[in-house]
């Protein structure tokens, strides 16, 4: 009976011992550490990919042609498609298409008032230009399509 609970009590401190080893932090850990993370200032200029799902989508024409819905990514993560979403009303009887990422446009700048006169008095065409630009994310994106070319494109569906 001794034997059965000295036996016990070693492999519990031996169990106790090799965790207590675990957490103890090495030099070479703390190096590959500090080595991974990256700061905030090397990526200025990138955007959250959160952020762009969702942007309006224009024409060469500044005519409003839908949505980004989503962003396809192959398996070592560079982004191959964009889904695009055009008509609908919240989500009902949306139509959507997979367009290529290359063929998307992203502006930071705001979309050109059609209502703006080209003679500019100090309040007529200055509310887009004073918009304060997000670092983190487009204003909008470009596809040069029309509502129709779109709804015209074989549907894209998610497999299951």
């Amino acid at each position: 009976m001794f034997a059965k609970y000295l036996t016990a009590a070693l492999a519990g401190t031996a169990l106790l011992a090799t965790v207590a080893s675990a957490q103890t932090p090495t030099a070479t850990t703390d190096k590959a550490n500090a080595a991974s993370t990256i700061s905030e200032s090397s990526l200025h200029g990138d955007w959250r990919a959160s952020k762009v799902a969702g942007l309006n989508v224009y024409n060469d024409k500044n005519e409003s042609i839908g949505t980004i819905n989503d962003l396809l990514m192959d398996k070592s993560g560079n982004i191959k498609a964009v889904v695009l979403g055009v008509g609908g009303f919240l989500g009902m009887g949306e139509h959507l298409v997979a367009v290529p990422y290359d063929k998307v446009k992203f502006v930071d700048q705001p979309v050109p008032s059609a209502t703006t006169s080209s003679n500019k008095s100090s309040t007529t065409g200055s509310a887009s230009s004073t918009s304060t630009k997000n670092p983190w994310y487009p204003d909008h994106a470009v596809f040069n399509a029309t509502k129709d070319e779109l709804k015209a494109m074989p549907e894209f569906k998610y497999s299951t």
